[in-house]
């Protein structure tokens, strides 16, 4: 099998390609920060092939994947700048590079008779309630542009493709890039005390495991919508900042504050990220490991 990475260089992506290499597929990336890249597989330092794209750019998208042929597709690039992508000036952008993107994608995908698999987000809900969400809960009224550029990016594979996979997972974090757990840590590093909110409540994703699971996806036929984080029950990010700071020996104090007492964020963000993954344990795949588990061996493999 021959798969194409879009966002290559990104925190999933970056996982993508090394999962995809460490089980003996062909595999070309794609980013729109450059050329050339390089992954560890076990002791082995594998070069990979990976090209500049834009992938707002229509026609160089079109290019690449007829130049390409991929059996499959698995398109991680995106603007995830969530505060950012509120700026007025940024807003376009955004829509293009998320929704825009995901539609070039897909109409190049359509045309060679390709795999596709989109990565998306909890953000696509409106984050009320309690009830964790499920695949296919109809996404109503996400609550900033970076989730609504998201649900642009589903609608548009799901609008030009008939067979697709739409996977939604929810605070990832991984080696390449960064995350909540490398600010968690430099911040805990510098402060005696730090202030999170404990009304937020989600699951952690590490992006290694997560690739694994996109991986096993794309082997398949068993197209559609899936919610995949690691397992390990639902937490606040003050639960997961404390657990952190547990297995870093951090002795930094968590304080827990409501979502409208943190006032430093520019988009307002879901309180109810709980994902329903029944679905993928009925389809048969394996549950990813625990969140707990996860974070242990991050730690380990990051260095940090």
């Amino acid at each position: 099998m021959k798969v194409f990475v879009t966002g290559a260089r990104g925190q999933l992506g970056f996982d993508c390609v090394r999962e995809i290499v460490g089980r003996g597929y062909e595999v070309v990336g794609s980013d729109v920060r450059g050329a050339g890249l390089s992954v560890r597989v076990g002791s082995t330092v594998v070069d990979v092939p990976c090209v500049r794209l834009d992938i707002t750019d229509r026609e160089a998208v079109a290019s690449m994947i007829e130049e390409t042929k991929p059996d499959a597709i698995v398109h991680c690039a995106a603007w995830t700048a969530v505060d950012e992508a509120e700026r007025e000036g940024n807003r376009a952008r955004v829509d293009a590079v998320n929704a825009g993107g995901a539609r070039n994608v897909a109409e190049a995908t359509k045309r060679v008779d390709a795999k596709v698999l989109y990565v998306s987000s909890d953000y696509v809900f409106d984050g009320t309630g309690e009830r964790p969400w499920k695949p296919d809960d109809v996404p109503l009224e996400p609550l900033n542009v970076y989730g609504r550029s998201k649900l642009g990016g589903e609608m548009a594979v799901s609008g030009v493709l008939e067979r697709f996979f739409i996977v939604r997972t929810s605070w990832a974090f991984g080696v390449n890039g960064r995350n909540f757990v490398k600010t968690m840590i430099d911040a805990g590093k510098k402060r005696g005390s730090v202030r999170v909110v404990d009304d937020q409540i989600g699951t952690p994703t590490y992006a290694l495991d997560l690739a694994r699971l996109l991986v096993d996806l794309i082997e398949t036929e068993k197209f559609g919508y899936y919610h995949a984080t690691n397992e390990g029950g639902y937490v606040s990010w003050r639960d997961f900042c404390v657990e952190i700071y547990r297995r870093y020996g951090l002795t930094t104090e968590v304080v827990p504050v409501s979502t409208e007492e943190y006032d430093a964020s520019l988009a307002s963000r879901p309180k109810n990220s709980r994902l329903d993954k029944s679905k993928l344990v009925a389809a048969g795949f394996k549950p990813l490991p625990t969140w707990q588990d996860a974070l242990g061996r991050y730690l380990k493999e990051a260095n940090l």
